[in-house]
């Protein structure tokens, strides 16, 4: 079973009474449990339904069920980031994001799979099992917010939040065919988004269209005095920005995204895409950022760094799992996360642990963060000469289960073209751009779009224009 429709179709019929929020919260929760892809880790039903019977159907979300990410705090509800070590934790609060979307009429339902700690790529380092994606059983939705992606895009969830660290919203968006939308770092807060690297780590909306995305970005940005890395600006309504032509709007092509190491596929749908641009009236201008071949080593140094401090507060004493019959507290410390862990979280723990100390640091992170700010100088100089700035998604289409484990460093670089807008805190949303033929698979491809900070309304509005 699935539930097709967009937010805007069903907010329509929920305001027309011809549907009640009851009952589409039993939909719903009847199309999670015929998932077959495994993009959900639990359903509090009840949960739901407790709060449907109360919603405010001419509220902006009007009743629809949002499924969430595992990082993501829910009320009463498990959040255990995919992770064993968290399997036993319940959360004690919402996240403000899940406030705000509550406020808005959004009902949590389900909480989906992603790689553990948001550290992955693939869908496949869950402790509860590989996504896979709709589209292609044996091929990968992408990650970290692969249940979230894999949800939307086989109509199990009408749309999902998830995470972006370096790429985490908009890679399995790109590869399972839908939209995902990273803000602005500040944007949206990130009170209750268990963190991954907290300088990285964003909020944001995985939805069947534009015009969605559009609809749960009003409901869950502000300013948040629970989290000191909020941005006080004022939210303007995205859904405005839809409909607007992009007549001479000025989008950048960089040549290093113009690579021969780009899929034929990939490179084709972006050629298409920027001619699709120029027809609408938006002026394509060359540019270049000096410093792209840069990025995928200076986001694993610094996110691992951020990681392995982090995850140091999961030692056994405060909440989570606890190893038994130990002897010591050293003991207890090292097999609870021995025992908690996955080896892909252990891997970025050690790599972190390694840049971060005495001797290395300035070698290694102290070098990183200059890397970073040569980055956003790039993006910033760029931006003195267009609106937008456009490429692909990731430089091939969803690789096949397994293909990870045999190449670690391939898996980190398909990251190279959405890690930018993480190191930069830039706003960028990828948008499906066609597909590709590999083997007896059809798979969706991504082209994403980044903006100036705070121009989410530009990358809706041209989205949007594309007929996304």
């Amino acid at each position: 079973m699935t539930i097709q429709g967009t937010i805007a179709q069903w907010r329509e019929r929920l305001r027309k009474k011809e549907i009640s929020p009851v009952e589409l919260v039993n939909l719903t929760a009847d199309a999670i449990e015929s998932d077959t892809t495994n993009a959900y880790i639990s359903c509090d039903r009840q949960a739901a339904l407790k709060q449907a019977e109360s919603v405010d159907v001419n509220s902006p979300l009007a009743g629809i069920p949002i499924a969430i990410k595992d990082n993501i705090n829910v009320l009463g509800q498990p959040t255990r980031c995919a992770s064993q070590l968290l399997a036993p934790f319940v959360s004690p609060y919402d996240a403000t994001a899940i406030s705000l979307l509550k406020q808005a009429g959004g009902i949590p339902l389900g909480r989906t799979n992603m790689d553990e700690f948001a550290m992955g790529a693939s869908g496949e380092n869950s402790s509860f099992g590989i996504t896979r994606n709709p589209h292609a059983p044996d091929h990968i939705p992408g990650g970290s917010s692969s249940g979230s992606a894999a949800a939307v895009a086989g109509h199990t969830s009408i749309a999902a939040l998830g995470s972006d660290t370096g790429g985490s919203i908009r890679q399995p968006a790109g590869h399972c065919g839908i939209v995902g939308l990273k803000p602005t770092y500040g944007r949206v807060s990130r009170y209750g988004l268990v963190a991954f690297a907290s300088s990285l780590d964003q909020i944001g909306p995985m939805t069947q269209t534009v015009e969605d995305s559009a609809i749960i970005l009003n409901a869950i940005c502000g300013h948040d005095k629970k989290d000191s890395t909020s941005a006080n600006v004022e939210v303007p309504n995205f859904e405005s920005f839809l409909g607007r032509d992009i007549k001479g709007l000025r989008i950048g092509v960089p040549t290093e995204y113009i690579s021969s190491g780009n899929h034929p596929a990939i490179a084709t749908a972006l050629q298409n895409n920027i001619k699709e641009l120029e027809n609408l009236g938006a002026e394509i201008v060359e540019i270049n950022l000096p410093h792209a071949e840069a990025v995928v080593a200076a986001y694993y140094i610094i996110a691992c760094a951020e990681a392995s401090s982090n995850l140091s507060r999961f030692d056994g004493i405060r909440y989570g799992k606890r190893a038994e019959n130990t002897n010591g507290l050293i003991e207890l410390f090292s097999r609870t996360r021995n025992e908690g862990f996955g080896p892909e979280v252990k891997r970025r723990i050690i790599l972190g642990t390694y840049v971060l100390s005495s001797g290395y640091y300035d070698a290694y992170y102290t070098r990183a963060q200059k890397v970073r700010a040569l980055v956003a100088k790039d993006f910033t100089e760029a931006f003195e000469k267009v609106d937008l700035i456009a490429g692909p998604t990731s430089p091939t289409p969803a690789p096949r289960i397994g293909d990870a484990a045999e190449n670690h460093l391939q898996t980190y670089l398909a990251d190279i073209y959405t890690i930018p807008a993480n190191l930069t805190g830039l706003p960028a949303m990828s948008i499906p751009a066609g597909t590709a033929e590999v083997g007896p698979a059809t798979l969706p491809i991504g082209f994403q779009l980044i903006a100036p900070h705070f121009r989410e309304d530009l990358l809706l509005q041209t989205g949007f224009a594309l007929g996304k």
